[in-house]
């Protein structure tokens, strides 16, 4: 089931990272007729893999019918993930939904419409598996009841990017300049996401319960037997629910909640059925162990950790596409957009960066903590004898194999075996909670680096360089690409060139983009305050710096312009013109003023103290 969050994941990061390209692969009728061919594939195909194992059911071993039925979802959730990848970037489905003034505005509505796609997308695989879902496992869980409780349990992962991205949206949207500023500021932009996050951490418990349809357990037995473990366990809580996944049939618990106010302990109607009251009380200790070892909140942090991570690579990712010459090679040979190609290979590679934190880093964790909280029994029983039986309990009724591990957590077998050793040897327990706590140092300890490189590569010289030369090689790709010339792109690279004080290239990059457009006031412009403010002498050229500030200022009187041409004409002497220059530059200003004041006032200076030679 928690593959679903990751499933869930992967599809809005291949929704988000996409960028909409100014043409689509295909004509609006075209995409639409191969849109519901690839979908009908799709429900063929899975069909027909979930009646080949529901036909088996009554041949096959049940561990065997086990791992293929869960196979066999797996692989079909993938190729859903596979086939809303193809929606987005091969049939540009998002493509057609610009221009719509509601999703200009809340582009969250958009997204929803897309992520809705993909619920659809999984409703199929669970539509199909449902018929060897019951044949396997003996359920007697309705089609319905089946795919809506995959649906529910599922759907809450995606609940903090839509209050984040929605309310951003409203945000935005409303006619307000001081929290739009606030907003699209990069420390208000952090700073929202961070006290959001914490927010919908403390609170979305609340949200979901009321989404799961969860309902308080009665009074009586069972629930004057938890509230007594928790009082005695110190426990704050909300309240004790009824959990009613998959019709509440499965022999599972779960609590939610940072805070004691929006804390829930959930239970279902099988837990309590089937498990003696012994071992429904070493269920929730185990529930109650989460919540004393801080579990939730530190995966909360995990979740921050991966926001480093990928802040932190990011800008690489992006470099290593763009100094990819194979990129362009393709993009040449292929004549796929450009921006589909980039941002196809940019949400491959913070899939893969999510996909790979999650399955070794996160995953890690997670299995530790179960064990962790396995261990917890013992803070407040004697033994873990009845949660060892609580755990062939769940393999006989399950129907899954004890043996079965998945990412999450350790199988049953390596369960029950951790807590037979630490009835055989209590110190079992004491070593597991250090190698947790050393395992929590090292991650913090990698945080910090990651977060120290990330803000170089960001704010520091060493981002400051690769940017350069991010910006350097794509210009040079992109003028490779040109093969008629454009003088917009030397102009760039003598800019870059420029800010970097490589005079020579900076030099002949202008010249080569006048040869190509001699009439470029931007090039005209910045080529003569080259020439003329040179802090290398080698490169001024007073004359010719002038020349090129006259041609620019006969093309464009913007202020910039007229402060080139006053600059050049002080340098050459012609002090009273560089003074009327530089005062059409104020008044034609409507920022920086300060700065075009000081060039007027050094002016006037030089004229009312001239140097005689």
């Amino acid at each position: 089931m928690f593959g679903n969050f990751i499933y869930f994941i992967v599809a809005l990061l291949v929704y988000s990272t996409y960028q909409p390209s100014d043409q689509t692969n295909f004509p609006p009728l075209d995409t639409l007729v191969y849109f519901v061919i690839t979908v009908l594939l799709f429900f063929i195909v899975s069909r027909r893999q979930f009646t080949r194992i529901a036909g088996l059911a009554a041949n096959r071993r049940h561990d065997e019918l086990d791992r293929q039925f869960s196979s066999a979802v797996t692989r079909q959730s993938i190729m859903a993930v596979a086939l809303f990848a193809v929606d987005i970037y091969g049939l540009n489905l998002s493509s057609f939904f610009t221009g719509f003034r509601l999703f200009e505005a809340i582009p969250t509505v958009e997204a929803l419409i897309f992520m809705a796609l993909f619920v659809g997308y999984l409703a199929v695989v669970w539509f199909n598996a449902h018929e060897a879902y019951r044949r396997i496992y003996q359920a007697d869980l309705s089609r319905n009841a089946y795919v809506a409780s995959n649906i529910a349990f599922s759907v809450p992962v995606l609940l903090p990017w839509l209050l984040l991205s929605g309310i951003a949206d409203l945000i935005l949207a409303l006619p307000f300049n001081l929290p739009r500023r606030v907003l699209t500021s990069p420390e208000g932009e952090t700073a929202y996401f961070f006290i959001f996050l914490f927010a919908v951490a403390v609170l979305g418990p609340l949200i979901i319960q009321k989404f799961w349809r969860c309902r308080p357990l009665e009074a009586g037995y069972f629930r004057r037997r938890i509230e007594a473990l928790c009082r005695r366990a110190d426990l704050k809580y909300a309240d004790i629910l009824y959990w009613p996944i998959f019709g509440g049939r499965m022999i599972t618990a779960g609590v939610m909640g940072l805070v004691g106010r929006f804390r829930y302990i959930l239970v279902t109607d099988a837990l309590l059925r089937i498990l003696t009251p012994e071992e429904v009380d070493a269920v929730i200790a185990h529930e109650v162990g989460h919540v004393k070892k801080r579990h939730l909140l530190f995966y909360l942090f995990f979740f921050i950790g991966y926001m480093i991570i990928a802040y932190a690579t990011f800008d690489l990712i992006v470099y290593l596409i763009i100094f990819s010459e194979p990129v362009y090679r393709f993009v040449f040979l292929t004549g796929i957009s450009r921006t589909t190609v980039t941002t196809g290979l940019l949400s491959m590679a913070i899939i893969f960066n999510f996909l790979v934190y999650f399955r070794f880093v996160f995953g890690y964790f997670m299995r530790n903590f179960e064990r962790q909280a396995d261990a917890f029994v013992y803070s407040l029983f004697e033994n873990a004898v009845p949660l060892i039986s609580t755990f062939e309990k769940i393999a006989a009724v399950s129907g899954h194999s004890a043996d079965k591990p998945n990412w999450h957590h350790f199988s049953i077998r390596q369960r029950v075996d951790f807590l037979e050793r630490c009835e055989a040897d209590r110190s079992w327990v004491r070593r597991h909670d250090h190698k947790v706590r050393a395992s929590m140092a090292i991650y913090v300890a990698a945080m910090l680096v990651v977060g120290v490189a990330g803000y170089q590569l960001n704010f520091g010289q060493t981002g400051k360089r690769l940017n350069e030369k991010f910006f350097e090689t794509a210009i040079q790709n992109e003028i490779r690409r040109d093969s008629e010339g454009n003088a917009g792109l030397y102009g760039m690279l003598g800019d870059l060139y420029f800010g970097r004080n490589s005079y020579e290239q900076a030099v002949s990059a202008y010249r080569t983009a006048l040869d190509l457009d001699p009439s470029s006031a931007i090039v005209l412009n910045n080529f003569a305050w080259l020439l003329a403010t040179c802090e290398n002498p080698v490169y001024r050229n007073p004359q010719l710096a002038l020349e090129l500030a006259s041609r620019a200022a006969a093309i464009e009187r913007s202020p910039h312009v007229l402060d080139t041409l006053a600059e050049s004409l002080y340098i050459n002497g012609r002090v009273a013109e560089a003074i009327e220059a530089a005062e059409a530059a104020l008044e034609a200003a409507t920022s920086n003023r300060a700065y075009y004041n000081g060039q007027l006032e050094k002016f006037q200076a030089a004229r009312d103290n001239p140097i005689i030679e």
